[in-house]
């Protein structure tokens, strides 16, 4: 068997996003994936299915292995022939200990690729809206490790020159060390009022600061009760917080979301939460499938001129007819003499999407609110075609029917529940680390709930805010013993995050 191939990788600060192009494509085409703490562990999501995951994250009091058996992890999974990715938060050679992993891997004659990551020495103060260079302060700055113990009689570090550098001091990981840390600066001359800050879990919802000066950060720090992971910025580039901060300001950080609708249209909701500064965590509790039999849907597109109508309920209905229609060798100029109804502005957009026009969209985007706007535009005896999920709500259908409409109602695809193991959420859930559940439709909240079957309904949300994307989802919720607390008054997705927005701030 040949030997496979190491890539040791930034993860960057905890922003998923702030990890490089190759990083992630490095995560996708990994055969094993060995990552650690500070990594954040939603970039596993983009991993192969098969992929094996391999934890070797450590804790300042204890660790799950060893540096040398960390080495040997990567050695023997090398040797299998595979493709391994070493996954570390931050940068792997800035204090990562990515260049003794390396050495490693050359001495064993193993393939291995460096890819650097954003250092959180230099994006954690940027999200704290400290900068570590600006020209009215200083023009350099120094990276110093905080776990090396100050007292001790030979140190690596020359805390004379620290004290006299006016440029920025980072130390990385050394909270437990701030009192010694302090002590020797100040002994060695540095001034006792000079700015400084600590950041915790920056760049994610968790992110907390707290400032101060030298002669009472140690107190500050106590009196919040901050712990590690978390970095030490000195000097005068702190006081720029105030003025610079904006991450924290966003409206809504701090809140983790999670997105339960399907993965096929879960982006543009965590696209838009993560505009608002939240961080969308992307749980689909459907999956959107083909009809088990196309035979009916079949035989509406070859008949497709006999109706007067399409009726769009959703945007998987527009792609599915459109996928059909091309899979039967058919095309849009077949659609000519039919006008075309679409159920909100995304629907719309994807018909349009198609170089359609649609001839009517209604005020609100619910199946009662068509049928009041049909009542003064439909001919008795019309003949619609409506291609939609297979637990779509019968009122629609019903509804036309005693309008004296003849209907043909064919399942353009099935939502059936998510396949995902459901062990992460309720950790997550139980743990209180999920802020906001979104529910974009009745679908949604019911695979939830029997994603959490066995758990008390009541205590596992409990804190937890609920946002629903309209009525009719949040009466499904309600029924379910769900309480809403945010509920959209426009029923879109943007009305959603709007909606999430006004009641958090």
């Amino acid at each position: 068997m040949s030997v496979g191939k190491v890539y040791l990788i930034g993860a960057g600060p905890g922003d998923i996003k702030l990890i490089t192009v190759k990083g992630l494509e490095c995560i996708q085409n990994a055969d094993t994936i060995v990552y650690d703490r500070l990594a954040n562990p939603r970039l596993l999501s983009y991993r192969k299915p098969d992929a094996e995951l391999i934890y070797v994250g450590k804790l300042p009091d204890r660790h799950t292995l060893q540096q040398h058996e960390i080495n040997q992890v990567l050695v023997d999974e090398a040797k299998k022939g595979k493709v391994v990715t070493r996954l570390k938060g931050g940068d792997p050679f800035v204090f990562g200990r990515g260049g003794e992993e390396a050495e490693v891997l050359k001495e064993e004659n193993i393939e291995f690729e460096i890819v650097p990551g954003i250092t959180s020495a230099i994006a954690v103060p940027a999200y704290a809206g400290i900068p570590v260079t600006h020209r009215d302060c200083t023009s350099t700055f120094t990276i110093i490790t905080g776990h090396e113990d100050p007292t001790k009689e030979q140190s690596n570090i020359n805390w004379q020159r620290l004290a006299s550098d006016p440029g920025t001091l980072i130390f990385l990981m050394g909270v437990s060390n701030l009192p010694k840390i302090v002590k020797r600066l100040v002994d060695n001359g540095k001034d006792k009022e000079t700015p400084i800050a600590l950041i915790r879990w920056g760049t994610r919802p968790e992110q907390e600061v707290v400032t101060g000066r030298l002669d009472n950060i140690v107190e500050e720090v106590e009196k919040a009760g901050l712990t590690s992971p978390a970095i030490i910025i000195i000097g005068e580039v702190v006081n720029l917080r105030d003025t610079l901060k904006w991450f924290e300001t966003k409206p809504l950080f701090g809140k983790r979301v999670l997105v339960t609708r399907s993965r096929e249209q879960a982006s543009d909701l965590s696209q838009k939460i993560e505009d608002f500064g939240g961080e969308s965590w992307e749980y689909p509790t459907i999956n959107i499938k083909p009809p088990e039999d196309f035979t009916k849907f079949d035989l509406a597109i070859e008949k497709i001129n006999d109706f007067n109508w399409i009726v769009f309920t959703s945007v998987n209905g527009v792609k599915s007819f459109f996928a059909r229609l091309k899979s039967l060798n058919k095309d849009i100029r077949v659609l000519g003499n039919i006008k075309l109804c679409a159920i909100g502005p995304k629907t719309r957009e994807e018909i349009e999407n198609k170089g359609l026009i649609v001839d009517y969209m209604p005020e609100k985007f619910v199946a009662e609110s068509i049928i009041e706007g049909f009542k003064t535009i439909l001919n008795p005896n019309e003949k619609i075609l409506l291609p939609r999920a297979d637990i779509a709500r019968p009122i629609l259908i019903d509804s036309l029917l005693e309008l004296g409409m003849d209907v043909t109602e064919v399942m353009a695809y099935r939502t059936v529940i998510g396949s995902r193991d459901n062990e992460e959420l309720l950790t997550k859930l139980k743990n209180k680390e999920i802020h906001v559940i979104t529910f974009t439709s009745s679908s949604t909240v019911k695979n939830f709930i029997s994603l959490i079957e066995n758990e008390d309904l009541e205590t596992i949300l409990n804190g937890i805010t609920i946002a629903s994307i309209g009525p009719i989802t949040s009466e499904t919720a309600r029924s379910l013993g769900i309480k809403v607390d945010v509920e959209a008054k426009e029923y879109t997705i943007d009305g959603l995050v709007q909606a999430l927005v006004d009641y958090t701030n």
